[in-house]
């Protein structure tokens, strides 16, 4: 059986460098350390406010690490202009508001269709494999098709959440495992990603068609106690027992 991928967001190293306005501590040391114990990949969501990771960041980062890079970015001009210029392994297209504190919710494929699938073909033309992240229903997943991305990246936020708070997360639960056979029937690679714990994710991994789970928040903040390195030895066992 193919091995399910973590990929390491470390976003967050960068919020808490950015609280204090020094150079400390730095991402691209997080990324190249998360590298050394194992990481898959590493996950950077460059903002359009700059609020964490900033462009030196993705520039530095790309330069250095030996392992896929995936970008996260809004469906902007300006986003586009700075993925193709720095050339990631990957980007995931999600969507962005100015006043959220993270991610609400999968992108509105059809207000965005004509530009998305712009998009993901300049992107695509550059080699850049293109992940749409999504809310877990068949309407998304088949736009995803349409719209000729290589991979839909399921929201797992309110599945998260309900289990977090120890609320009946079935149904929830159930759209994640329909809409990963559906992306699965239609050719596109299924990852998973947003609000993930030790917990949630060893639930998730039961899900076969989940290749890959991009985690940040729980990682950085869980390693104030257990430090980077068991945090992802965990994660890396969770998702493959």
């Amino acid at each position: 059986m193919v091995k399910k991928k973590l990929g390491v967001n470390i976003d967050h190293v960068a919020t808490i460098r950015n609280a204090r306005g020094e150079l400390y501590p730095d991402p691209l040391r997080a990324a190249l350390f998360a590298q050394n114990c194992g990481a898959d990949s590493i996950t950077l969501h460059l903002r359009e406010d700059r609020r964490h990771i900033i462009d030196s960041d993705l520039r530095r980062i790309k330069k250095k690490i030996k392992i896929p890079l995936n970008l996260e970015i809004a469906p902007t001009k300006e986003m586009l202009n700075i993925a193709l210029k720095n050339k990631p392994n990957s980007v995931c297209i999600v969507p962005e508001k100015r006043s959220e504190v993270t991610t609400e919710g999968g992108l509105n494929l059809k207000k965005n269709r004509l530009f998305l699938k712009k998009i993901i073909n300049k992107l695509k033309h550059h080699n850049i494999r293109v992940s749409l992240f999504v809310e877990p229903n068949a309407s998304s997943i088949l736009l995803s098709k349409k719209l000729g991305s290589d991979c839909v990246e399921l929201h797992t936020g309110k599945y998260c959440n309900l289990y977090n708070k120890n609320k009946n997360s079935k149904s929830a639960l159930s759209k994640l495992k329909k809409s990963s056979i559906l992306a699965k029937n239609l050719g596109l690679e299924v990852h998973a990603g947003h609000g993930l714990t030790f917990n949630s994710t060893f639930k998730l991994s039961k899900i076969k068609y989940i290749s890959e789970f991009n985690i940040g928040h729980f990682i950085i903040s869980e390693s104030i106690f257990i430090g980077l390195k068991k945090c992802i030895f965990k994660f890396k066992k969770i998702i493959n027992i």
